[in-house]
Order: C-alpha cells, then structure tokens, then sequence
C-alpha cells in the first residue's frame, strides 16, 4: 500500500510540475493564465489573484495551467495564448517539457553528491591477462568514445550498445594520447562470459579505470545520465515503431505502479544486507526511477502527436506554412478536432496499456 501511495504521489508531482513549467513561463510571457491547479477533480481550496484562480483539488493526479484561449483557439484578448508571437508559445509549450528534465537532472544530481568515484570508460587492463599490454588494439589507456557509431558517456553504455549490436563484433573509435582510432570488428565471441545472474552478457574482456570526482565531475555524471535516459526513450520507440516490442513490453499507470513497488523492494534489502537503512535503500531506487520517468515525460511530451505538447507545437508549424502559403490559418474548430480524435485514441492507448498490465499480473 506504502509503495502504491508513493507512485500516485510521483505522478502527482511529476505532471504538477510539468503544468507550472507552463504557468511560469505564460506568466514571464504576459499570457492571461485563467487558472493554475495542483491536483483534479472537485475543488478543496482556491484563492483568486490578479487575474488567475490557485487551486487545490481532490485527487493528487497531476494539474493544468488554464490559459485564456487555449482550449477554444482564439480569442479576441490580446494577452490570450493563441494571440501571442510565435516564440512565445514555443517557449510556453516547451517549458513543460524543459521542468521535467530539469526535475529529473537534479533528482541524478541528488542522487549523485555523495559518490566521490566512478568507473569510467577508459581502459585500465585487461581481464585475460594483467601481463598483456593490448587485446585486439586496444592499448590501456584508451578511452572509448563510440561503440557502432553510439557516443559513449559511461560505462554502462557500452554493454548497453554491445548488446544491441550483431553479437560477433562492434566497431570502436577510442581516443589515445589526443588521437581518434577506428578498431573495427573487434571481437566478442570468445569474449561472452555470464552475469550475476547467470545468463549471457556480451563484454569487452576490459577493467575500466576508475576516477576520483570532483564538483564539475558530478554536474557532468548527472548531465551523462539524463542524456543516457533520454536515449533510452528514444531506443524504445524506435523498438516499439519497428516491431522489436509489444504492447506487452510497455507499462501504464498499473505497471509503473508495480515497477517502483520492485525497486523499492530491491533497494530495501540491498540496504539491510549492508546494515543501511532499508527506508533509505527503498528511496534512493523509487528516486532513481523517478527520475528516469520524468525525463521520459519530457520526451514523450515532445511527440506530434495531438493532445500532447509537441502534437501543439506541430500545429503551430503547420499553421505557419499555411499562412506563408494561403494567407491563413487553419480553422480553430478542425484543429479541435483532430486534438480530440488524437486525446481519444491516446486514451484507448491507455486503457490498452493498462489491461495488459492487469492481465500480466495475473499471469494472464
């Protein structure tokens, strides 16, 4: 029950923040904000300002930023969001997007100001031998920059583009006393050894230095990371438009709602096995998974797709050539329509998602 309260509260939180992104920047922009609520549903307290209600409603779902014009598409208010410079808008619908990675960034940031080293991905040796002084061209030393084209920010990312190479070779760029060298089709065959949990894992056949961080080594670890979650987004869709997942791969609402209950459950006994607090344990994951869910919010939220921010920010381009080219925009109410069409099957999307998750639960 703890776990399932921590999830709705996440979201909360996350979809919150994402609406005052939008708020503060309608605010910094003159945009008339009608209305800016934490929470849906019923109302528990507001307050009138200015010009814009605050409010509090009952269920601690998320939020909205209410501008004047917005869900119409016109209006005859000059402060009114579709009557304002392009710019602004993009700015405006942007920001949302922009506070969620920044939640995320500085979740990583948290997360990271105790770690005082890392490994990193220059090569310190060799596991087949301390006495070799190359394996395949490496040399020690190299740092690893690209593995099949993919930029290498950490470690982790090489096993990561490792496996989803052809399984045989990769190609690798290392960077070496200044200098870029290609090593193509290095092998890793004979290089296949098993996880910690016994099946196959792909690796170099390298030990990565380790490095000591200072304060600058810190801001670009969580800067790598939040760029290595919103890779990981990417790669996702791109598996999910070419087929490689399924609907059964994806997670809703329900899904998540297990996934931080696991990790939480995860980082509570890791902890008690080092005689930390499992509290602790449990939070630094569900935090670590926080922030990877709110980069991907930031992320998704950029897709053309309508209902979603960036489905707005497609509008607005379309709208753009439309008046370079006739004069005139696109009619408000077809725009509203095809916006409706794209929330309902978003929405069955949705319900879809959560199904499966239902069903997976039960083994179904």
């Amino acid at each position: 029950m703890l776990y399932i309260l921590i999830a709705i509260l996440m979201f909360g939180i996350l979809i919150a923040l994402h609406e005052f992104g939008h708020f503060a920047a309608a605010k910094l922009c003159g945009v008339k904000v009608n209305e800016f609520s934490i929470g849906m549903g019923p109302q528990i307290v507001h307050k009138r300002g200015k010009e814009t209600e605050y409010s509090f409603r009952l269920f601690p779902i998320g939020g909205f930023c209410a501008m004047e014009g917005e869900e119409e598409g016109e209006s005859s208010d000059p402060r009114a969001f579709p009557n304002r410079p392009w710019w602004q808008r993009l700015i405006i619908l942007l920001a949302g997007m922009g506070m969620n990675f920044l939640t995320g960034l500085l979740i990583i940031l948290c997360l990271y100001s105790g770690v005082t080293a890392i490994n990193v991905p220059v090569v310190a040796g060799f596991t087949a031998g301390e006495e070799l002084e190359q394996f395949q061209g490496l040399e020690i030393g190299d740092r690893i920059v690209s593995v099949d084209g993919h930029a290498i920010y950490l470690t982790g990312d090489i096993a990561l583009y490792l496996s989803r190479g052809n399984g045989s070779s990769a190609d690798l760029v290392v960077e070496r006393n200044g200098q870029k060298i290609t090593i193509d089709n290095f092998q890793l065959t004979s290089q296949i050894g098993e996880d910690v949990d016994g099946a196959n894992q792909v690796i170099l056949g390298i030990r990565p230095a380790v490095e000591r961080l200072s304060v600058i080594g810190r801001l670009k670890l969580a800067w790598f990371q939040s760029v290595d979650y919103v890779r990981m987004v990417w790669i996702s869709l791109g598996d999910l438009v070419s087929g490689a997942v399924g609907l059964r791969d994806m997670s809703g609402p329900v899904g998540i709602i297990g996934m931080v209950g696991e990790v939480g459950r995860e980082g509570a006994q890791a902890a008690a096995s080092q005689g930390v607090s499992a509290f602790l344990g449990a939070m630094v994951n569900i935090l670590q998974l926080t922030a990877f869910i709110s980069i991907n919010l930031s992320v998704m939220n950029l897709l053309p797709i309508p209902a979603l921010d960036g489905g707005q920010i497609f509008f607005m381009a379309v709208n753009g050539v439309l008046l370079a080219l006739r004069g005139r925009k696109m009619d408000p109410k077809y725009q509203n329509w095809v916006s409706m069409a794209g929330f309902a099957c978003l929405m069955a999307l949705m319900l879809a998602v959560t199904v499966s998750d239902i069903l997976k639960k039960f083994g179904v």
